[in-house]
Parts: structure tokens; sequence; C-alpha cells
């Protein structure tokens, strides 16, 4: 841990302040967003704030209007790209209350991405409580709409202005916040994806278990191919052998075998260990399947596709939650069928987690954590 960027400590929460936008959108201009919000296109009105210094820690946390960062050019992460994020979602319930799901878990995900980059770890609870101040502020951008949500972005750059490669010394984080539509416009579909043979997301050592901006930024040229040959995401194999399926640009990769076995890579340390992807394996367990993390390779999944042994192939991540995979498409390579549907099993779990997530059916690994007060609802 380099002794510029500190681990969390038990110090007291932070205190936050509250500055309202004095140009916050009308509730009739809000409505007409939210009727059609899309992905990442409209933002709410308030973010949040958190800086940190080598000398002060993390301090002056603060809820401001939704606007422009004010950036030197010289800021080390235009230069090193030292910047990490996460991304989480707030749902509305049937009775109006706001929760979201194991917020915990992306804390202490950023904590291990912020270690890996060189950069200071906010604590868990002054991560939760961020995305409570957001949320107090821009409730009433909760969408209601069925698979409707409040798309939740933290994230942390390095915005010392300084050009040398060393971990910065002045950081900031912020939490921006974005209404999102239904994934899946007209019911969930199976989708193509297209097999990376040239490129890999990431190496042995690498960042590939870190949410950082540049495995993203490595995997739009292989998207862009995958786009150029009809699929919607891309496939990545093991950056040392090419042989072993890793993982999707943004997704993990899960295969049922039969009726009883869920399979899916293990974390090597160039997987990203998705807050989705631990939840669907629970939520397998409870189901009384076997869950197998190991090694996948290309071959097996061509072999057992054509075998029947594997019986369904989805992916999953925070956006989509559980994407059926109708077939792996790439150079001189067809797996599984292409208007193949959407299998039992992969529809079964992602219907059990959004209920969860949406309160339609029993929390019983106390996965949720209310984001409004009750006495907003009163």
């Amino acid at each position: 841990m380099p002794a510029t960027a500190p681990a969390a400590t038990d110090r007291a929460p932070l205190a936050f302040t509250v500055t309202p936008s004095t140009h916050a959108r009308s509730a009739a201009e809000r409505e007409a967003i939210l009727a059609d919000p899309g992905f990442g296109k409209n933002f709410t009105d308030h973010m949040v704030t958190i800086d940190w210094t080598v000398d002060e820690g993390w301090h002056d946390a603060r809820v401001t209007a939704y606007g422009p960062l004010l950036l030197d050019p010289a800021s080390s992460v235009l230069h090193y790209a030292q910047e990490i994020f996460e991304g989480l979602k707030a749902y509305r319930h049937a009775d109006g209350s706001i929760w979201t799901f194991r917020p915990e878990k992306n804390a202490e995900r950023m904590q291990r991405s912020a270690r890996r980059l060189a950069l200071p770890e906010l604590p868990v609870g002054d991560f939760i409580q961020s995305i409570k101040q957001i949320v107090a502020v821009d409730g009433d951008w909760v969408p209601s709409a069925p698979e409707t949500s409040l798309y939740l972005r933290p994230f942390m750059i390095a915005n010392e202005t300084f050009l040398g490669v060393r971990a910065a010394h002045k950081v900031g984080y912020y939490v921006i916040a974005s209404p999102a539509g239904a994934y899946f416009h007209g019911g969930v579909a199976p989708v193509k994806i297209w097999l990376a043979a040239d490129y890999s997301r990431a190496g042995r050592g690498g960042t590939g278990a870190a949410k950082c901006g540049g495995n993203y930024a490595a995997s739009l040229l292989p998207q862009m191919e995958a786009n150029e040959n009809g699929c919607a995401q891309v496939l990545f194999l093991d950056g040392e052998t090419g042989t072993r399926i890793d993982e999707l640009g943004g997704m993990n990769v899960f295969f049922v075998h039969g009726t009883d076995t869920l399979v899916t890579p293990r974390l090597t340390g160039s997987i990203l260990e998705g807050v989705t992807r631990d939840s669907i394996m629970q939520l397998a367990r409870d189901r009384g399947m076997t869950v197998e993390e190991r090694e996948v390779t290309l071959d097996e999944w061509r072999d057992g596709v054509a075998s029947g042994a594997i019986t369904e192939v989805f992916a999953c991540g925070t956006a989509a939650v559980v994407t059926p995979i109708a077939q792996l498409k790439g150079k001189d390579l067809e797996i599984g069928d292409a208007d193949a549907p959407a299998g039992e099993i992969t529809m079964a779990i992602r219907q059990e987690l959004t209920d969860i997530q949406y309160g339609r059916r029993p929390d019983r690994h106390g996965w949720l954590t209310r984001l409004d007060t009750p006495q907003d609802h009163a």
C-alpha cells in the first residue's frame, strides 16, 4: 500500500453539508425525462463531492448542484488514468420507499479498486452515506415504472495538478445519478456475443479485478468489432493462454449444466468480482444447485453445447441484471443457436433477483438497504 493512499480507518463518519441547486428542473421537466429516461443520458439536479489530500485525509463532504468539474490541464487523472468507479441502483418499491442492493459490496470493491490504483480507500460507511445523501435531495428522480431505477455512479479521480508518475496527493470522490429505463424493451431477449480472438481485456497482475476506466477503454475496439458482426457484446479469453473464458466487456458469464449445476469462471485477478455474480451464486445454492467456480475453456463451451451438457449460458451485471446468451460467434466459430430462446433457469434466477431488488419477494439474505427515511412516506 503506497504511503500516499492509506487504508480506511475507524474515524468518525463524515458530516455532509447540503447546498440545494438554484437551477433544479421543475416537476414537469423531471416527469418528462422519467417517462423515457434511456440509460446514462440524463442526470439529476445534484451531486456528491468529498475531497482527499495526503495531509488531511477525507474531508469537506458536500451535496451541491450537478455541474462541470474544474480540472487543471495538468490534473494527473488526465495523464496517468488514476481513477476508479462503481455502479449500483436505487429502486422504488410499491409503497414508494427507495432501496438499494448490497451497497456494502460495492463499497468494499471500490476499496479494492482504490488499493490497486494507489488511491485512498473511502470507508464503507461514508460510501453508503454518500448514496443516501444524493437520494435525500434527488429522491423524486427515482422512477416507479416497471424495471426502471435510478443508476448511481460513485467515482474517484486523482485531481492533483502534477505531471509525474507517482500516486496523487489530491483526490476527489463524487456521486452522480441518472434515471434508467428498462434495459430490455419488449421483454428480455437472448443476445449474440463476439469472441475477441485478437484482444485481451486484462493480463496477469494487471488491473482486471479493479473497476477502472482503462479496462473498459481496452474493450471498446473489440466491442466495435462485435457490433460490426451483429453481436451485442464481446467476450474475452485469458491473456496468458487464450483458451480460458474470462468475462464479457462489462459482465460476468455463467454456464448451466443440466438442471442442477451452475458454473462460472473462477476469479483469477483478471476478472471483476461482480456483485450480481455473487448474488446469483447464492440464489442458485438456495435452489439446491451445485455452484462451481473453476476454469472454463472455450473448448468446454463448444463441446458442452454440442453434447447437450451445457443447456444455458447467460451474462450478468448491474445494468442488465441477467442477459441470456443465445450464441457465441467469432472468426470461423459459432457456438449455440442464434434463435435459441432464453433458458428456464436463466429467467427464473433473473426473476428472483429482480423481485428481491424491487421488494416483490422477501429479502431473506438482508441484501437491501433503505436509502430514504420512513417519514418521507408517512
